[in-house]
């Protein structure tokens, strides 16, 4: 590997290639993530993510081969990190479990500046919009699509739920309290939310019930 790509701090260590190569790379992440809430995707450039890796541009491009495509995947990466995959026993203890995940997640002070920002840049530019939903709500629907496989299995809702409209009632009340009303979240409102959609989940699959003809 050339010393263009290796962090100013291991340009002299002997480590081998494989650490090396791994190490480069979460540098660049941190990098991408400090930059994105200091100045905004808009002000982002990837001369400054390299300059605060501690690499050469290079070393960014043979990454990624566009500005927005780092942003979004290190951002992704980053919410898989923090958003576990919930195995509880139960529907309802999935869900606080899950819920519990992403208020924290939200809370950081990374999230609570980035996500905002790239909404922002999403409703200017419709690239970064249909990028932006895409990767995350599939890495979104992931988690959700394991919770209710898990769910459908031990009997809580039928084959057929929508794990689309499954994420949506889980995530959608959560980012609206944190993101746009920016209210506190505590364990008894957590606690309630799950409740609440544990009951529309099972609500939205359970039949309706017909008067006697």
């Amino acid at each position: 590997m050339a010393d263009a790509e290796k962090p100013r701090s291991e340009r002299r260590a002997p480590a081998g290639a494989a650490v090396l190569q791994k190490d480069v790379t979460l540098a660049i992440q941190a990098a991408v993530l400090t930059e994105l809430a200091k100045h905004g995707y808009g002000r982002l450039s990837i001369e400054a993510v390299a300059r605060r890796a501690g690499v050469g541009k290079t070393a960014v491009y043979r990454r990624w081969s566009s500005k927005l495509q780092m942003v979004v995947e290190v951002v992704s990466a980053a919410a898989v990190k923090v958003m576990p995959v919930p195995d509880t026993g139960t529907l309802s203890g999935d869900i606080r479990e899950l819920l519990d995940a992403g208020a924290e997640a939200m809370r950081h002070p990374l999230a609570s500046q980035i996500v905002p920002d790239l909404l922002a840049e999403a409703a200017r530019n419709p690239d970064i919009a249909e990028t932006l939903e895409n990767t995350l709500r599939e890495t979104q629907q992931g988690l959700s699509a394991v919770m209710i496989k898990n769910a459908v299995e031990r009997g809580d809702l039928p084959p057929d739920t929508d794990v689309e409209l499954a994420l949506d009632m889980v995530f959608g009340p959560l980012y609206w309290r944190v993101a746009v009303t920016r209210r506190p979240v505590s364990d008894s409102y957590l606690d309630r939310l799950a409740e609440g959609a544990t009951a529309a989940l099972i609500g939205a699959h359970t039949p309706e019930e017909r008067p006697a003809g």
